[in-house]
């Protein structure tokens, strides 16, 4: 069969190594295999197919230093995982059983149990008894700390199989931001995370595994797994399985490209998704260790975890090349297993190692090197579709004199804003359009919350960009963080008295859930400042995938999901935690940032020296000019608004079919949606109307010497706010 494009160069920095118990994993996983009627009985694999997949050298590239009961221990997850893809292929997804495929996945979760690991029913499946013999064999060494999120990934490995078959249902590719989020829970990389730390005989500490730099390490090393299996793999996934999960199909659809062209991006992708780990480890672990008081040995155990994950790189790559189950050049049926391709010999390891980097070495500087304060001209906006139609509370004038008030009575205009700038920016008109409903009072809340997050968005790179005060912009979060505590300290800024004044007018009577909620979605908004100032102090631009990611927290996006959910607590948590609230809320968070992009793109780069902006950032990637940039990105608005739609049309009414939902809980869903199309249809008719982005006011602000060199979009400030229902003392956000 004819390839349908050429394997590109790949990236690949360490070396790969082969663990010495190789034959015992062979000899184990087939008996064991064998067993569980996996090979002989199954009708999925026989003997043959499973020696030319051979799970087992695998395991042993990547995993080169456990021994030989760990390899074997690992070896069996690896069969039993593949196993289960071919199953669910072949049971499920071949003839289109979506009512069977879910009966089967409800049960698995039961062979997993965090307590007592032998509270499980009696297997009915060859899966069913690998899942119950394995988990025995894993978790009595293991904190219940790791349990947890071992099971978590382990669920989104098997429930997000339902997506796939959604998606070939309804032969539907997904756009590529929510296809990288899904992949990294379908694709079973995370899970991999944590057997590696199993391997290795480490546990990351449980009060830095949510931490962004370690979150941030098992992302890039799920998406650079996973999209080298796509490369590998679309040949026998896409043009003989019928799959339409795979980022090189992903790409040719959203760019319109071949399959090569898409090929190569992904390669290129996967390079970045590298680069970021690698930056990622070197340059955030120890402040982690520093701010958490991670001792010696625990930051040993961090750093055995990292090398575990850079030894899976390399390994899997090398079996990737090696297994026929993959498009590859370099499978001979009976080759030598423990041989590597290219040079032999002391130091050609290092050698091939040195010429990947090589190959890499333009793309990485490149991202360093952007000339500042470029010369772009005024952005074309392309046509934006808008969700809903746009309405405006009749309290608008009122808001309107209402926040110019209230930002000169804290002191908002001090040099990083006059009262210009504040009228013809018109938050109130953003607020009108969140808050169609909204009474004079919670408008006007609103609107302050508005101004607030785009006045803080503005002072970061202010006060603390140009000199790169890093340690400066940490103290200023430590005490906006101490202001939404129970014994706040006196406000000493105009920064501070706004936050302090907000969360008194926002809290007073709220649940203390409702307290915590509106806190950490604040601290993320506020915390991810401290990661734009980190890129712009060394002009880094950043890696697309985690831009897009933490675009949401620096637009307030997670501010903003946290205070909406503050008005739906009857819907249960399992529905807002589920995959389709996820991903409508994520396409509208997208959407909205995106759209902000495009309108304070000269703005952030010609007079701001800013490199966080979408437009940027493709640039960069595709190393195309502006024109085709704004096209990636109008494509990429359109592509989220579709995925939202999908979301709320089709996936919701799913979901609350296989819940079994109540009518009031339906109802409180279908008012969720409602409210995020009123949230993005009103940003986009603000920014199509503020005055905060038009080039005669970069240059009005340049001369009065009230500009500064950092983001001021409405980003960090198009939060939705609670808002006082009266006269009931419930929180609500509109």
């Amino acid at each position: 069969m004819p390839k349908p494009f050429q394997l590109p160069d790949f990236y690949m920095p360490y070396p790969a190594r082969l663990n010495p118990h190789l034959e015992y994993a062979r000899v184990h996983s087939k008996a064991w295999a064998r067993d569980l009627t996996m090979i002989e009985g199954s009708g999925i694999w026989d003997e043959d197919d499973f020696d030319r997949h051979d799970y087992a050298l695998l395991c042993a590239y990547t995993h080169p230093d456990c021994d030989a009961e760990e390899l074997a221990l690992v070896t069996d997850w690896y069969v039993w995982v593949f196993f289960f893809d071919d199953h669910f292929l072949e049971i499920y997804k071949r003839p289109r059983d979506i009512p069977g495929a879910q009966a089967y996945l409800d049960r698995l979760p039961a062979f997993m149990p965090i307590g007592d690991p032998t509270a499980m029913p009696e297997p009915t499946n060859a899966v069913e008894a690998g899942l119950a013999d394995l988990w025995l064999r894993t978790v009595p060494t293991k904190t219940e700390a790791w349990r947890r999120r071992f099971a978590e990934s382990n669920r989104h490995l098997l429930e997000e199989s339902m997506w796939e078959l959604a998606n070939i249902t309804e032969d539907r590719v997904s756009d590529p931001v929510d296809y990288i989020e899904m992949r990294r829970k379908v694709g079973g990389a995370p899970w991999s995370a944590h057997l590696v730390e199993h391997a290795n005989g480490v546990e990351v500490p449980d009060r830095v595994a949510a931490s962004r730099p370690l979150r941030v390490l098992k992302e890039t090393f799920a998406d650079a797994v996973h999209l080298r299996n796509d490369l590998f793999s679309y040949q026998r996934e896409v043009e003989q399985e019928g799959e339409n999960s795979n980022c090189v199909l992903v790409l040719e659809r959203f760019l319109d490209c071949d399959p090569q062209t898409a090929a190569n991006h992904t390669n290129e992708l996967l390079t970045s998704r590298l680069h970021q780990f690698e930056q990622t480890a070197l340059t955030e672990l120890v402040p982690l260790f520093a701010e958490y008081g991670v001792g010696p040995v625990e930051a040993l155990q961090v750093g055995l975890y990292v090398k575990g994950l850079q030894d899976w790189q390399s390994g899997g790559h090398e079996w990737h090349m090696r297994s026929s189950r993959y498009m590859n050049d370099a499978y001979e049926p009976g080759a030598a297993a423990s041989t590597l391709p290219g040079p032999l010999g002391l130091g050609t390891s290092a050698a091939r190692i040195a010429a990947s980097i090589a190959r890499t070495m333009p793309a990485r500087l490149k991202r360093l090197s952007h000339p500042l304060y470029e010369q772009v001209g005024p952005t074309p906006i392309p046509t934006i579709e808008a969700p809903s139609e746009l309405r405006l509370s009749p309290h608008l004038p009122a808001a309107r004199r209402h926040v110019a008030d209230w930002c000169r009575h804290l002191g908002f205009y001090d040099g990083i804003w006059d009262e210009k700038h504040l009228v013809d920016a018109d938050f109130a008109l953003c607020s009108a359009g969140i808050y169609p409903d909204a009474s004079s009072e919670e408008l006007d809340l609103a609107t302050d919350w508005l101004a607030w997050g785009t006045y803080a968005d503005d002072y970061y790179p202010a006060v603390f960009g140009p000199t790169s005060d890093r340690a400066g912009a940490r103290l200023c979060n430590a005490r906006l963080s101490s202001l939404m505590s129970d014994t706040p300290p006196t406000p000493v800024s105009a920064l501070e008295r706004g936050l302090a004044d907000l969360w008194r007018r926002s809290t007073d009577g709220g649940s203390a859930t409702a307290r915590e909620a509106l806190r950490r979605g604040t601290q993320t908004m506020i915390d991810s400042w401290l990661w734009e100032l980190e890129n712009q102090a060394v002009h880094r631009i950043p890696d697309p995938i985690d831009y897009v990611e933490m675009r949401r927290a620096t637009f307030g996006s997670d501010l903003t999901m946290a205070l909406s959910r503050l008005a739906h607590d009857s819907i249960p948590p399992e529905v807002l935690r589920s995959r389709p609230v996820s991903a409508l809320e994520h396409a509208a968070a997208d959407w909205a940032c995106l759209v902000n992009d495009l309108h304070s793109y000269q703005k952030e780069i010609q007079f701001e020296g800013d490199v966080h902006n979408c437009v940027l950032v493709v640039q960069d990637f595709f190393d195309c000019d502006r024109d085709r940039a704004l096209q990636v990105v109008s494509a990429l608005i359109a592509a989220r608004l579709d995925t939202f739609r999908h979301a709320a049309g089709v996936e919701l009414p799913a979901l609350a079919d296989a819940m079994r939902l109540s009518s009031t809980t339906r109802a409180e869903l279908d008012r969720h949606v409602q409210e995020l199309r009123d949230w993005m249809t009103a940003i986009l008719n603000w920014h199509q109307k503020s005055g905060r982005y038009p080039e005669a006011e970069q240059h009005r602000r340049r001369m009065a010497r009230v500009g500064r060199p950092g983001l001021g979009s409405l980003g960090s400030g198009a939060v939705r706010v609670p808002l006082q229902h009266q006269p009931s003392a419930d929180r609500a956000v509109s």
